[in-house]
């Protein structure tokens, strides 16, 4: 051994301390431990490369949708107004709720007795679905579609319950769900962001909770949403200065490279800084691709009349859903779309009058997304693409005193999906017979996030992050997917 030349001994690890030399020596036992444990279960997927976060990967089993469209409806629609058909509310009309708690609701000194719908229902499909007049549009694909009619959240408060809902926790700095998918399974597009949302552009604000109900959380940055403003340039900085050309552009990008990849070799296990390196070249791919990908002026007239983004009513949530197409069709894995903005009135939240708040943002958005299904059915990505429609929570049958609206109901609310492997025209769960709470079958939100995931190929029990010494996920240590669903 004393013969051997210096340079071909091989180096000895070194340890900063006794506690760091416990970690990795102890910590290989486990690790042998794990593989073989592994081993036994399908190990197609892998978490990602911290060099490449965005690269495309297969999921935990074959998926049934490649994208995401959650069309998320931001204030707590009304399920007794919308899709949930209570006839015993026209019955019952005016009489009191018994054993009703009024903590339940926001406002506890303002609950009023029950109260009928304001619209008329009506069925419609193959499937005898009811559902209210508010959607003309969207009735006409009753049959493409899978409702939750039990689902249930926590809270009765708007921040916690949009946390909730996106996040699978009631506190801020979880990852959301668009973050854990494109963590999961990166994204098809390499040139442009692998999770894309919008807000209303009417100015009446983000959701409350801001940008914090698309935030990565903990898992890394290159995984948060990327979200279009609605007025001047939808992304900082995507053009590039005038005073710029590409090659000096593409110099400093490769020289800041080079400089970050020395950080990363000092300092390896820095999976953000990795992230943040990616993010740069990301920024210099997007300014040649997202261009071309956010402009509906390349659509026939055809495509935009079908949509209405012509139509004073809708147009600005027509352009969205439009833009959202043409995401998902250039490998964009999830985009979010948020109808309605911050306070009560300006979004879902229809405390006062429930008629002229639901009648209003239901035509904002009927035909937009009736287009949406229509479009992508046309151009064989229906089946391929999930989309997702609901809110925060649902609201009481009850009227709220003061007004003719409604206050919150954590305890039942309804989603609905459709293409991406749903079964088409199936209604799963119950609420009871005026729409108060959740009864047969119930769907807490981990639920959902469970069976989300699962159309898209991912096993929420797997799909997991290490941060602070534990595992962490979507579904936390909750959730079932629910199969009934699944076409």
């Amino acid at each position: 051994m004393n013969n051997i030349p210096k340079f071909f001994a091989p180096a000895l690890p070194s340890y900063g301390s006794r506690r760091e030399f416990l970690t990795q020596v102890g910590g290989g036992f486990g690790a042998i431990a794990l593989a073989g444990m592994l081993n036994a279960q399908d190990s197609s997927w892998r978490a990602p490369d911290p060099r490449y976060p965005l690269a495309p990967r297969i999921g935990h089993h074959p998926a049934k949708a490649k994208n995401i469209i959650w069309l998320f409806i931001n204030g707590g629609p009304s399920h007794v107004d919308t899709w949930d058909y209570k006839p015993e509310l026209i019955r019952r009309d005016g009489q009191e709720l018994a054993g009703f708690d009024r903590n339940t609701g926001f406002f506890r000194d303002n609950v009023g007795p029950i109260m009928r719908s304001p619209f008329r229902f009506r069925q419609h499909g193959q499937c005898g679905k009811y559902m209210s007049d508010i959607f003309p549009n969207l009735a006409r694909h009753v049959d493409k579609m899978a409702f939750i009619h039990s689902c249930w959240t926590d809270s009765n408060n708007h921040s916690p319950a949009l946390m909730k809902i996106n996040t699978g926790s009631t506190r801020m700095g979880s990852p959301c769900a668009g973050s854990w998918v494109t963590y999961g399974l990166g994204s098809e597009s390499q040139n442009l962001p692998s999770f894309v949302v919008m807000y209303d552009t009417l100015g009446r604000g983000l959701p409350k909770g801001y940008s914090q109900n698309w935030g990565a959380g903990f898992l890394p940055s290159i995984y948060q949403g990327t979200a279009l403003k609605p007025q001047g340039a939808p992304i900082d900085n995507l053009f590039r200065p005038t005073d710029l050309n590409d090659q000096q552009q593409r110099n400093q990008l490769d020289l800041l490279g080079r400089l970050n990849r020395r950080q990363t070799q000092a300092r390896p296990g820095d999976s953000e800084l990795s992230a943040r390196i990616e993010t740069f070249e990301l920024a210099y791919r997007m300014q040649m691709a997202a261009p071309e990908a956010i402009d509906i002026d390349r659509e026939t007239v055809q495509t935009k009349r079908l949509y209405g983004t012509e139509n004073p009513r809708c147009q600005h949530f027509a352009k969205q859903c439009l833009i959202a197409r043409r995401m998902v069709e250039r490998g964009v894995r999830f985009v979010q779309i948020y109808s309605g903005g911050e306070e009560n009135e300006r979004s879902w939240d229809g405390h006062m009058n429930i008629a002229a708040n639901h009648s209003g943002f239901a035509g904002e958005t009927d035909q937009p997304i009736a287009a949406l299904i229509t479009d992508l059915e046309n151009r064989g990505l229906l089946d391929e693409t999930l989309i997702v429609w609901g809110g925060e929570f649902g609201r009481l049958p009850l009227v709220q005193r003061g007004g003719t609206g409604r206050d919150h109901n954590p305890h039942a609310f309804t989603y609905w999906l459709a293409g991406g492997g749903v079964k088409a025209g199936y209604s799963h769960g119950a609420t009871d017979e005026v729409g108060h709470r959740a009864e047969v079958d119930r769907v807490s939100v981990h639920d959902l996030h469970a069976t989300i995931l699962h159309l898209i190929g991912l096993d929420h029990l797997r799909l997991t992050y290490r941060y602070s010494g534990r595992d962490f996920r979507l579904t936390d240590v909750h959730g079932e997917v629910v199969r009934e669903l699944v076409g």
